[in-house]
């Protein structure tokens, strides 16, 4: 996989651009909507400071501008050593870090908020459990995992992922799935939100999105637990 990545760390905006051009909406927009979702979720979740983030499998790094101002000292890691060194040098700012694919290079409790953003579906099915274990070991007690992932029942998301040539090897789990292997980890208080069902930015359309979270719509969702 890391091979893949790499060859990818140049170009893997124009590709994913191309996987959804039939969507007429640029990847930002999907971007931003991953940005609101966690202000949201850290919103719900008031603490003293901002909480210390871990995106793991984080690419070139392409969504982290966006949290700025939202989070304290955020953190990265992948397994392609190309789109680290990308990442570091759009975003010098972050913690960067080379991941072996197995055990994620921080210590027990090091975060408040650990995300994966569309990254398990590149994960071999046999190691979802390990990898889902390795977020829950370096999330603080009482601090929250999120995976974000594509809606294997939304047929544009089909269609997107295989439109997409590093979707190639993806295997989708869907929400249900999701939520098990959080129980499996020891996480808590579990819930799955699905999100662009709608593809406006205009403030009557998340307020609907919203109300439809609960319904296996959207195109993609978000899964979290609590440690």
């Amino acid at each position: 996989m890391s091979q893949l990545f790499d060859s990818y760390r140049s170009n893997y905006r124009d590709v994913v651009q191309s996987s959804i051009d039939f969507s007429g909406l640029p990847h930002s927009f999907f971007m931003r909507a991953k940005a609101d979702l966690l202000r949201d979720l850290i919103a719900a979740r008031p603490q003293s400071k901002k909480p210390d983030m871990l995106d793991a499998g984080c690419g070139v790094g392409s969504f982290h501008p966006l949290l700025r101002g939202m989070v304290g000292q955020l953190s990265g890691i992948d397994v392609s050593s190309a789109s680290i060194a990308q990442a570091q040098v759009d975003n010098p700012d972050v913690d960067y870090r080379a991941f072996d694919g197995i055990h994620f290079p921080f210590a027990d409790a090091s975060f408040d908020l650990v995300t994966t953003i569309c990254v398990m579906h590149h994960v071999p099915p046999a190691e979802w459990a390990g990898f889902m274990s390795e977020m829950r070991r370096v999330v603080r007690p009482g601090g929250v995992v999120c995976v974000i992932e594509h809606n294997p029942l939304n047929p544009l998301t089909r269609l997107a992922v295989a439109r997409c040539e590093f979707d190639r090897d993806a295997v989708l789990l869907g929400a249900g799935r999701t939520q098990k292997l959080m129980a499996s980890a020891g996480f808590r208080q579990i819930a799955s939100q699905h999100f662009l069902l709608l593809p406006w930015e205009a403030t009557v359309a998340r307020r609907v999105e919203s109300a439809l979270g609960g319904l296996p719509l959207g195109a993609q969702y978000a899964t979290f637990g609590t440690a």
